[in-house]
């Protein structure tokens, strides 16, 4: 079991972060904003950026390779309506996508959006850990998590279709 501190300041012992969010053991701040029978998305306001998001399958598994093809064509679907989702509501025109297979979670994926303030941080790779961060240590305000939240509802909205 691992002690970990989520973004509410609750501390939770689980032996898997992703495990006990999608199976609905934890909620994560702001709810689910879609689910499949294969995968759960929500987004980590931790990092209080509207519109990122996390798409994690419900089993434990660790890498791309490890998904059965109905997962994969699940993975496809709803990475691709979320994305959609993204854009149409909140005019997200860029996404960085990342997922890495040397997690201490299971396998998931980060769905980054780029906004202009971002670009001030650089526009590779290289600048995503610095937005995370400036996010994390200077975003975390109350005016700020109302967009947040509405952006998830809005998400939520808009997927349930």
């Amino acid at each position: 079991m691992r002690k970990i501190t989520l973004s509410n300041g609750q501390t939770v012992e689980v032996e898997c972060l992703s495990c006990a969010v999608t199976s609905g053991l934890i909620e994560p701040d702001g709810g689910t904003v879609v689910e499949t029978d294969y995968f759960h998305a929500h987004q980590d306001v931790a990092y209080p950026i509207p519109g990122l998001m996390i798409l994690a399958s419900k089993r434990h598994i660790k890498c791309f390779d490890e998904l059965y093809e109905e997962e994969k064509a699940d993975y496809i679907h709803i990475l691709t309506k979320i994305r959609k989702a993204q854009r149409d509501v909140l005019g997200i025109e860029n996404v960085y996508y990342f997922y890495n297979e040397d997690t201490t979670h299971h396998f998931h994926t980060w769905m980054v959006p780029r906004y202009e303030w971002m670009y001030e941080f650089g526009r590779s790779v290289e600048s995503v850990r610095p937005v995370l961060l400036h996010a994390r240590n200077e975003m975390n305000h109350e005016e700020n998590l109302h967009k947040v939240m509405k952006a998830i509802d809005d998400l939520r909205n808009e997927l349930r279709l």
